[in-house]
This record gives C-alpha cells, structure tokens and sequence, in this order.
C-alpha cells in the first residue's frame, strides 16, 4: 500500500511565540473583563531577560499589563535567571496606545480578507489527526514537567507527528519527534529518551487507543532532542529564539492540513473578523461534519469594507459530501446568520476566554468556553438540507 506522509508541529506553553500569545491575549482577556465593549489589538515581544507588549486598546479600565506580564511568564515555568527570562525579575516595557478615533466599537467586517474554517471526521474532536497528536504531545510534555514527572524538564518544548495516509484515511503513525528544553547534566540518548517515551509518547497513544484510534505503530519512529542537547532554550535560546505574538499560525489552526485566514488570531478583540470569524468558519464546518453532510469540510467566507453581510462564502466538501454541494450551501446559508456582529453574539465572544486559547490551539479542544466546538446546529442543518 503506497501512503502519502503529512506532518504537524505543536509548540509547549514555554515557546517563546506561545508566550507572546498568552501575554497578549492576557491583556485582551482583562480589558474585556472590565468592559465586553473594549477593544484591542495587542502585540508582544520575548527575548531574553524582558517583555514588550504594545498595540492599541481601548475600555473602561487601564489594564495592569505589568502584573500580566509577570504572571503569565511564571505560570509558564520561567522563575529563575538561569532560564533566560524570570517573571519576577524581567523587564516589562509597555506602548499600548487608544484605538484610532472614529473606529466601529462593532464587528468590522472589512478589515480582513477571507477567512476558513475545517473540520473533518479523522478524530473525535473532528480535527486532523497530525496537529491533535501534536497538540497533545506537547500539554502532556508540559504536564509531565509541572507535576514533576520528569522535573529536569524546562518550559520550552516542541513535537512533530507524521501520519500515513490511503486517499484521505489515516493509517500510520510513521515518526513523533519530541524536542524538549532541559537541565544542564541531561542527555537525550540516557534519560531523557526513554523517560519521553514512558510518560508523554506511550499515554498520549493509549489514550488515542481507547478512543478507537486503530493507526498501525509498526516501525514507528521516535526521535527525541534529535539535534542533541536543548540547554539553552526559550526567548534565551540564541538567535532566532525571539517570542512575537501571531508566529504561530499554522499550529494554532489545523496543522497545515487546512487554509485559514493567515493573520494572527491571538491578542484581538472580537470586533476583528480575522479573529471571530475564524472561530465561526470552525463552528459551521464542525456542525457541517457532525451532521454527516460531509466527511471534510471548509467554509470560507470574505467581508467587504463597510459591508455586514459577506461578500462570499465557499463550502467545500472535497468530494465528501453526502448532499448536493449548493444544496449544502444553501443549507448554511439558511441555518447560520454570517454578518460578523451576529456570529459573535452567536458565540458569545465578548468574555475573557482567550488566553486560554494562546497554546495547544484555539480549535480542537471541547472546553465549555469554546463555544465554536459546539454542534448545536446539526439538526437545523440537515433539516435545512431536507434531510
């Protein structure tokens, strides 16, 4: 059997770009816990031994970004100098200007181009299978270093999976790659291989095991810290290793087996179609799956400046639908309201949910504030579809 290989990378909450997520959408989170109305577009840098974070923002409160800023980098692991960066001791400097005036305090459709959302029936989450091994990989690394596990761990960390594909069909887990910062005296090739693959690799495929995951493992390839030790690691690990928050796209959506938008979704207030509209595009393509309409599937839609209502909407099946593709469009059309400020009413975006979703990515996880996760339409579509 001739297989195609498809890879997806996930990050740990110590990535330096993760932290400059989390940073940002910490400050989002706080403006929109003072006022739902508030409004922001914040940016951060991480390098070694200090924080930047500047943007713009604007709500009731000023919000205490240096606090933030501290707080997030040491729930992250960073509480020491030798690691590069303390929380306690790092610079913070701070540049948050007011929105520009005049601005829709609404959903500015317009200030985006297209954006996708994806699904697909490879997992439970109905999520490609690569990235959501990866993302796994990656919380348990991080878990088995904060539980003390494996307490040589540092935060910085990063996993790779590579599945074999017939046609569309996962088959084979061919190669994992686990890539993790680490205490001085540590080597991959003595401990650190064989501790990864007890305690992160072997639970994260069991648990896929029990979910009725039936990859074949044979000749599964494990590499751990391939390029040998990762001493040095986080925004201290040498060049190249500076955080900025939106780096991580890919990882954040669908592992590359999907398009999306190409603008960064953390640090946004949901007034910004790039952000909410990502989440909706997700939120019908999941329903569009969980309704069996089709096995993969990816909305696409796109605003006009000044224009509520979408200038177009694409739903492609990929050859997997089970109804007429207009029909399914249509069907769409009817059941969801695509103007930005519906779809956030829709999903209830103005809480301080997001720096939750700021690692392990913003899709995939069914936690009870990600209301994209939902498929609370599937009965409305496949009565919209006559079915």
């Amino acid at each position: 059997m001739s297989l195609h290989l498809f890879t997806s990378e996930s990050v740990t909450e110590g990535h330096p770009d993760k932290l400059a997520d989390q940073i940002s959408d910490s400050v989002l989170d706080c403006l929109l816990r003072a006022d739902p109305a508030a409004r922001a577009a914040v940016e951060t840098l991480v390098t070694a031994g200090r924080v930047r974070v500047t943007g713009e923002a604007g709500g009731t409160a000023c919000p205490p970004v240096d606090r933030l800023v501290r707080d997030t980098v040491l729930r992250a692991g960073y509480d020491s100098p030798a690691m590069g960066l303390d929380g306690a001791s790092c610079g913070v400097s701070v540049s948050i200007g007011a929105p520009s005036p005049g601005g829709a305090r609404g959903a500015r459709a317009g200030d985006r181009g297209p954006v996708s959302g994806f699904a697909c029936d490879e997992t439970p989450e109905l999520m490609p299978l690569p990235i959501q091994l990866a993302h796994r990989l990656a919380a348990r690394l991080a878990e088995v270093r904060k539980d003390g596990t494996l307490p040589y761990l540092r935060p910085d960390g990063r996993t790779r999976v590579t599945v074999g594909y017939d046609g569309d069909r996962p088959v084979r887990l061919a190669a994992v790659v686990v890539s993790s910062h680490h205490a001085v005296g540590v080597s991959p090739d003595g401990l650190l291989a064989p501790d990864v693959r007890e305690h992160v690799v072997e639970p994260v495929l069991g648990q896929l095991a029990e979910e009725g995951g039936t990859l074949d493992t044979t000749g599964l390839r494990l590499l751990v810290n391939p390029a040998g030790r990762f001493r040095a690691g986080g925004p201290a690990g040498g060049a190249g290793r500076t955080g900025r928050t939106g780096r991580r796209t890919v990882t954040d959506t669908y592992g590359g087996m999907a398009r999306h938008g190409g603008g960064a979704l953390s640090g946004k207030d949901p007034s910004r179609v790039g952000r909410s509209a990502a989440y909706a595009m997700r939120w019908i393509a999941k329903n569009v799956v969980a309704a069996g309409l089709a096995a993969r599937c990816e909305v696409r839609v796109a605003y006009a400046a000044g224009r509520a209502a979408p200038a177009g909407l694409r739903v492609e099946t990929f050859g997997t639908h089970t109804v007429c593709p207009d029909l399914l469009a249509k069907a769409v059309d009817v059941v969801f309201d695509l103007r930005p400020a519906a779809l956030v009413r829709a999903l209830d975006l103005r809480r301080p949910i997001y720096a939750r979703t700021a690692a392990y990515g913003h899709f995939g996880r069914e936690l009870a504030e990600f209301t994209w996760e939902r498929t609370d339409r599937v009965d409305a579509l496949l009565s919209a579809a006559g079915l």
